[in-house]
């Protein structure tokens, strides 16, 4: 029972390999071989295989691929094909979108932003062909479709950044490079150009639903490891047919929280918090630059923002001066 207690460790099941149950006609047969992975047991169910991909699954993998290999290969140009010098400075290399010159060009020159463009119809296809998977196997198992729409929320987000905002827009530039630090550097940026996103609303919800989730899920993860030695890991069970570990852990927030949560409602709260972060996050990045200049301006007219006495006066730029123009007239 000790093993129950450390929160380190998780019980692992070396029973007979489980091939599951048949998958509904027309779906592609499992492969790969069965086994166990003790490292992999740490974080999920020990067994390893059999892999289900399909068609979808595989055409996702394939294009996913292709996408990462021309972001990869043209991060790896930049540095004049030196490995030492890419994987020294991986962190900072990017794909850049095209420049503003270019607007919405389709296919503008491949230096110029036209690998950028490939890249990201291959990963949006891969992302989309792996929500398609998602959602219908899902159903073919006949469980509900929750999954899928946290990971459409995510998408959201996603083609607001890439797509959508930049078509409102009208420059493939306002996109978000490839990058693990230029898109970082894209994000502080963004928020200084257009008046610091902390006052934009939809942010600050997306941040409450950020922190709101991750809470959610640590207690909810906490409360379900503390009961795990009465069996709190079979929660599906203990909805239906409420056993010892839930009532301990409704009593411990009850007593704790002063409020009650049941086996499911946990879950129902952590998933509403998951999905509206990127939901509202998506439509504060909408807004911005296509309805709002300026959301500090924006924030001293509504009251939320303060506004900053005048210190220094005005600056003149002298290229307004007459004197700066031919004939003295601009």
């Amino acid at each position: 029972m000790a093993e129950y207690q450390n929160i380190f460790t998780q019980i692992q099941v070396r029973g007979p390999l489980e091939m599951e149950f048949v998958l509904p006609r027309g779906s592609s047969p499992r492969t790969g071989s069965l086994g166990f992975s003790r490292l992999l047991g740490w974080f999920g169910d020990a067994q390893v295989g059999p892999i289900y991909l399909g068609y979808l699954g595989t055409l996702s993998l394939i294009f996913g691929f292709i996408a990462f290999e021309i972001i990869g290969l043209n991060m790896w140009a930049s540095v004049n094909w030196d490995p030492v010098q890419f994987l020294r400075q991986l962190p900072w290399l990017a794909l850049e979108p095209p420049p503003p010159a270019w607007g919405l060009r389709l296919l503008p020159p491949l230096a110029q932003g036209g690998w950028w463009l490939i890249a990201g119809f291959f990963l949006t296809t891969s992302i989309l062909l792996w929500w398609v998977r998602t959602y219908r196997r899902a159903v073919a198992l006949g469980m509900g479709t929750h999954t899928a729409w946290c990971f459409a929320a995510a998408i959201w987000l996603y083609l607001v950044l890439g797509f959508i905002r930049p078509i409102l827009m009208g420059s493939w530039g306002e996109a978000v490079p490839f990058g693990i630090f230029p898109h970082l550097d894209w994000t502080a940026a963004f928020s200084i150009r257009y008046g610091n996103l902390f006052y934009n609303p939809f942010h600050m919800l997306s941040i409450v639903f950020l922190y709101g989730s991750a809470l959610l899920f640590a207690m909810h993860g906490a409360t379900i490891l503390s009961v795990s030695r009465f069996g709190g890991e079979r929660e599906l069970e203990q909805v239906t047919d409420r056993g010892t570990a839930a009532e301990r852990a409704g009593i411990f927030w009850r007593w704790t929280m002063g409020f009650n949560a049941t086996f499911e409602s946990w879950h129902r709260w952590g998933w509403w918090f998951a999905v509206l972060c990127p939901l509202t996050g998506g439509i504060g990045i909408l807004l911005t630059g296509t309805v709002v200049d300026n959301w500090y301006l924006w924030g001293v007219k509504h009251g939320i923002a303060p506004t900053y006495p005048v210190v220094f006066p005005p600056v003149i730029d002298p290229l307004t001066l007459p004197q700066n123009f031919p004939g003295g007239v601009r």
